[in-house]
């Protein structure tokens, strides 16, 4: 694959501060990387490949590949080829999600349940397998859009941490992506011909997210740094600047 210079200032560069700011990886870290087929997990991989090989974080750290299947109709045979040509064998972990979800359960709203069970999985298959770590494709507009889902949807001024230990299965999540674009990633996947898997399920950008990213979009039309200040507002903020109920008013809630 090629290489072009501005690929450290895009790409490399971010990922490492990300890493670093955050102290998402360690030296002997054992990192599950869950491989969904699409561009962002498969472009986690690569990523994370190079600079484990290369050494940009100042010592390597160990890769396994996991993706786990559905039971949909899906050919992932271009992924497992992209995965071995890295060096790695893609761990293949059989489950009855799709079924489970829209047969059994019949969910009018699915994703929530999805994410669960998927989430419950692969943790647990990175916990057989030795990881210490799970690291999953989220980028910068996936934590905007998830600030945006909890304020509109719930009142809730938050998104998803870069950094975050499940005590229930001794796993830590990690997010190296974090402050790369969405765009950026579809860049590199088309520039670099990676396979990306196409996603067979019924609800499939048909969600409250695919709305909000569409508000994200339109947003970043009008105020073109919104992704820059939005790391800003995360990492600088304080809370301070939240509106604090007084003790008075909470014990007359709870009396």
């Amino acid at each position: 694959m090629s290489f072009k210079k501005k690929d450290n200032q895009t790409y490399y560069n971010p990922i490492r501060r990300a890493v670093l700011n955050h102290q998402m990886i360690q030296p002997g870290d054992k990192v599950a990387i869950g491989m969904s087929g699409g561009k962002d997990s498969t472009s986690l991989l690569y990523f994370l490949d190079k600079i484990s090989k290369q050494k940009r974080l100042g010592f390597e750290f160990e890769i396994v590949p996991i993706t786990l299947a559905m039971g949909f109709d899906m050919d992932i045979a271009p992924l497992q080829e992209f995965v071995e040509g890295l060096g790695y064998k893609l761990d293949v972990v059989p489950t009855n999600i799709a079924q489970v979800v829209f047969d059994i359960r019949e969910e009018r709203s699915p994703c929530s349940l999805c994410a669960k069970l998927r989430r419950g999985i692969l943790y647990k298959r990175a916990k057989d397998v030795g990881c210490n770590k799970v690291a999953l494709g989220h980028h910068l507009d996936d934590a905007i859009e998830t600030y945006f889902m909890n304020f509109l949807f719930h009142g809730q001024m938050a998104s998803f941490d870069p950094i975050s230990y499940l005590s229930k299965t001794d796993i830590t999540l990690i997010r190296p992506l974090l402050y790369v674009e969405e765009k950026q990633i579809i860049q590199f996947v088309e520039r670099e011909a990676l396979p990306v898997i196409f996603n067979p399920c019924p609800v499939d950008k048909k969600t409250k997210r695919e709305e909000i990213k569409h508000l994200v979009s339109g947003l970043a039309q009008s105020y073109p740094d919104i992704r820059e200040k939005f790391i800003m507002g995360m990492e600088q903020g304080v809370s301070e600047n939240f509106w604090t109920k007084s003790l008075v008013v909470e014990q007359k809630k709870g009396n």
